[in-house]
């Protein structure tokens, strides 16, 4: 089954810093912490494709997901489902960075869990999703594409982000601005 990827309108909302590349494959996976497959078997590496559509449109959607990466997926699809692919990544990216950083809980769960965190939370609770939608998996492709390092993110080592609705106080580096999140290291 294929999901109908488009890029948003506006996909100009990314902006980076001067020297930095928006899109990248990777040609070495970042380090992960250890996990098994999104379905239990040994990972597979994800196909090599020209731009971030083009990989999502050919990630496989597994038959099963492990609670890991139904938390890492959540978390794309509540923060970041109307956003480009790029904003969606982001997303994942910080939250498999925190993970790997020994700064945070070390699993995509307790990252997500972790109180004050993430607005969509409630109540120690992911709300529901309908996991037919076509929003809903292509978050899941992203959220492999994440946990795999398969593609680099425009904020690559970004740990905190907040929309831009918001205006923190925080005495963080900012990196960047994608869609409607802006990243700090």
């Amino acid at each position: 089954m294929q999901i109908p990827v488009a890029e948003a309108p506006g996909s100009s909302a990314v902006t980076v810093e001067p020297a930095q590349s928006v899109f990248r494959p990777v040609e070495k996976p970042f380090p992960q912490p250890e996990r098994s497959s999104p379905d239990g078997d040994a990972g597979e590496a994800l196909p090599s494709a020209a731009s971030l559509a083009d990989l999502v449109e050919r990630t496989p959607l597994p038959t099963t997901l492990s609670s890991e990466m139904e938390c890492l997926a959540g978390a794309i699809y509540f923060e970041a489902r109307s956003e480009t692919l790029a904003g969606q990544l982001a997303v994942g990216r910080v939250i498999v960075t925190r993970a790997a950083s020994g700064r945070f809980p070390s699993s995509y769960c307790g990252v997500v869990y972790q109180p004050a965190q993430f607005s969509f939370m409630r109540a120690n609770g992911m709300p529901a999703v309908n996991h037919d939608s076509n929003l809903w998996q292509q978050a899941v492709k992203i959220a492999l594409i994440a946990d795999s390092g398969a593609w680099k993110s425009p904020v690559e080592g970004a740990m905190f982000f907040h929309a831009t609705r918001v205006a923190p106080s925080w005495g963080k580096t900012r990196m960047a601005r994608v869609d409607n999140h802006i990243f700090y290291r």
